[in-house]
């Protein structure tokens, strides 16, 4: 009888002891699930903080950079049409020596040159383009075109060498700007020159 109790306490003893064992690594699957979810939504959140503040100073950098932005693109545009004006400006020119260069008679037509350039320029303001000096015409000896001589007796000047006689026509423009610069003028002014013989 004492025997049968005795082992009879020692089951229950071992079955207290599995059901505490069971209860125990309940609770600490428990806690670590727990733990986990806790960890994933304070990864969650931080995630979003972070998400938040990247958002913020992509901002902070478009608002930083957007105002450097359409200045080069101002620039981009100023600079554009002045390159376009000056390309008139030097074709203008060159159409007006193109007339001149046509004759003798037409290279001492400063009017007929002028006309000629103002025609070639009508995409700008024909008003706008002047002749400073005026479109003349010169002589000068073939091997140093650089050098003037008088065009009377031009043959026996630059003997032995042949004599020609070159046409010029300078052209200028004042165009003002789009945009007021600061420490830049409002206003630029444009140059042309052009240089051609005049046929004999």
């Amino acid at each position: 009888m004492k025997d049968a109790i005795k082992s009879t306490g020692k089951a229950g003893l071992s079955l207290s002891n599995t059901n505490e064992s069971g209860s125990t690594s309940s609770a600490r699957g428990f806690l670590k699930r727990t733990i986990k979810a806790d960890s994933l939504r304070g990864a969650t959140a931080l995630l979003r903080v972070a998400a938040r503040g990247n958002a913020g100073q992509a901002l902070v950098e478009l608002a930083l950079v957007f105002p450097l932005f359409i200045l080069l693109l101002v620039a981009g545009a100023e600079l554009g049409r002045l390159a376009y004006v000056k390309s008139e400006v030097v074709n203008a020119a060159r159409a007006g020596v193109a007339y001149g260069a046509q004759s003798h008679i037409s290279a001492a037509d400063a009017a007929g040159m002028e006309t000629a350039a103002k025609s070639d320029a009508s995409n700008i303001l024909s008003s706008s383009i002047t002749f400073s000096p005026a479109p003349t015409y010169f002589c000068a000896c073939s091997k140093a075109p650089g050098s003037h001589v008088s065009c009377t007796g031009v043959s026996a000047r630059c003997s032995p060498d042949n004599g020609v006689l070159l046409v010029q026509v300078n052209t200028s423009a004042t165009v003002g700007t789009l945009f007021h610069w600061p420490g830049l003028p409002s206003t630029i002014t444009l140059r042309g020159q052009a240089i051609m013989t005049a046929e004999q």
